[in-house]
C-alpha cells in the first residue's frame, strides 16, 4: 500500500526529472533539452509581454495614455512614418496600427500628412500635444526603468537582451 501511495504522488511532487538529460535525447515532453529550454524561454517572454503591457499602461495612464498608443507615438518621435511602416516596426498587423492612428489623430497627438512617395499612404507625424504627451510617458519610463535595471543589473540584462536579439533574428530568419 505505501508503495501506490508513493506511485501516485509521484507525479504531484515533480512532474519533471530532478536534472535535465546530458545528451540530446527527447525528455518525457518530447523535446530535446534544447527544445525544453526554448520552449521555457518562450513562455517566460509572453509571460512577460503581458506584465510590460500592464506596466506599459500605468506609466502611459498620468498622460491619458494606453501602451498600444504610446508605441505608436513613440514610433513616430524621429519622424513621420506610414501605419504599414510603423506596423513593420511594431511587429503588429497594420489594420490594428490603423486604429490606434486613427485615435491619436481624432485626439490631436498625430496628424496624417501627404507622402511624397506614395499617393494614398499618408505619414503620421507628433504635434506639439503628442510630444508632450510622449515626453511625459518617456519621464516615467526612465525613472521606472533605472530602478528596475539596478535591481537586476546591467550585465544581466545586457546578457539577456543578446540572447532574446539572436532568438528573434533566428526565428525571423525561418519565417
Amino acid at each position: 500500500m505505501k508503495k501506490s501511495i508513493g506511485i501516485r504522488q509521484h507525479p504531484v511532487k515533480s512532474a519533471r526529472p530532478a536534472k535535465a538529460p546530458k545528451d540530446n535525447l527527447a525528455s518525457e515532453s518530447g523535446r530535446t533539452a534544447a527544445g525544453d529550454a526554448f520552449s521555457g524561454l518562450a513562455m517566460y517572454v509572453l509571460r512577460l509581454h503581458g506584465l510590460l503591457a500592464a506596466a506599459g499602461d500605468e506609466l502611459a495612464r498620468p498622460a491619458g495614455q494606453t501602451s498600444a498608443r504610446w508605441q505608436v507615438l513613440a514610433a513616430i518621435e524621429d519622424r513621420p512614418k506610414t501605419v504599414a511602416h510603423i506596423a513593420r516596426i511594431l511587429g503588429l498587423a497594420r489594420q490594428s496600427v490603423q486604429r490606434v492612428a486613427d485615435v491619436l489623430e481624432r485626439d490631436g497627438l498625430a496628424e496624417y500628412e501627404a507622402n511624397p512617395d506614395h499617393l494614398r499612404a499618408k505619414l503620421l507625424k507628433l504635434t506639439a500635444t503628442g510630444h508632450g504627451a510622449l515626453r511625459s510617458i518617456q519621464s516615467k519610463q526612465r525613472a521606472w526603468a533605472d530602478a528596475l535595471g539596478a535591481q537586476i543589473g546591467e550585465a544581466k540584462l545586457r546578457q539577456a537582451a543578446a540572447v532574446l536579439a539572436e532568438v528573434f533574428q533566428k526565428l525571423q530568419s525561418n519565417a
